[in-house]
């Protein structure tokens, strides 16, 4: 076997592994078509994913009510992922109906401009399928649609800094698309002033030991919202009007708790001794 035939076969097996061990591509009676609500697809974005599954008079019982499982990866590596179940579930499916269910998601910065291999798009595999809910990960699930994005650079993306308030960047090391900061009573960030209406979005979770905890969102003074996040995960969308921001060339957003806990005195045998508030994994100004 010559060098490049060898070098093609290692490509070809990489591939091959790269994707988690799965049924065959498709079930039998069931068709399902994809549809984003952004003309362009681009980094750092918030969009919403049409789903729309359509079965035939072959299509057979479903016994569980199985997740719809959406993943994205980029050169190989899972980028995030999307969980849901749909709004009819799957065990009631029946032939020859339509089913559509519409999920926002967040497709994060991922493009480097300056990579030298970068030609101006980038390509983004979406693999969706079903997973039983007895399925932790979602592997051994069936797959019913593969396909390719294209994605280009967010040009209009205003900065954001996290100044004083915040703890480094952390990921789930089971799943490497899930990351979040921790705050600590209060967080301060700097964001550059869009000159337009721009849409604000905060998802977290509060401590697990910090029950009644009360949340506070003020850009420059100006009070968004109190609210209670509860024991679940929350998230937040404010529409920022341009007239709201005037003609400053940042904002500062501060994100404040009324109570704060140390992992190292609730959780047995932690030696975490930061003094944490809620945990953001989601940050979005665009």
């Amino acid at each position: 076997m010559t060098k490049l035939r060898a070098l093609a076969v290692l490509v070809v097996l990489a591939t091959l592994l790269s994707w988690p061990c799965r049924k065959e591509l498709g079930v039998r009676g069931m068709d399902l078509s994809v549809a984003f609500s952004a003309r362009v697809l681009t980094d750092n974005l918030f969009t919403d994913v049409t789903y729309r599954v359509r079965t035939d008079s072959s299509l057979a019982p479903i016994t569980e009510d199985d997740r719809i499982i959406s993943r994205f990866v980029h050169r190989g590596r899972l980028l995030f992922r999307d969980e849901c179940e749909p709004p009819v579930p799957t065990s009631k499916w029946e032939p020859n109906r339509e089913y559509t269910f519409t999920r926002r998601i967040y497709i994060p910065a991922f493009i480097n401009e300056f990579d030298a291999k970068f030609l101006g798009t980038e390509r983004l595999g979406l693999t969706v399928g079903l997973a039983s809910p007895s399925d932790k990960t979602g592997d051994s699930g069936l797959v019913l649609i593969r396909k390719t994005l294209r994605v280009v650079p967010s040009a209009d993306s205003p900065v954001i800094v996290y100044l004083s308030g915040w703890y480094g960047q952390e990921t789930d090391t089971q799943d490497p698309g899930r990351r979040w900061r921790w705050t600590s009573k209060e967080a301060r960030t700097a964001i550059d002033n869009p000159g337009r209406d721009a849409l604000l979005v905060l998802r977290g979770q509060a401590g697990l030991a910090t029950a009644g905890q009360k949340v506070t969102i003020s850009i420059d003074g100006k009070p968004l919202e109190k609210f209670a996040p509860g024991s679940g995960e929350f998230e937040r969308q404010f529409i920022i009007k341009k007239e709201w921001l005037g003609d400053k060339k940042d904002f500062e957003l501060v994100t404040g708790v009324d109570k704060t806990f140390v992992p190292a005195k609730v959780t047995p045998g932690s030696k975490d001794e930061r003094e944490l508030g809620i945990r953001i994994s989601l940050l979005y100004f665009r």
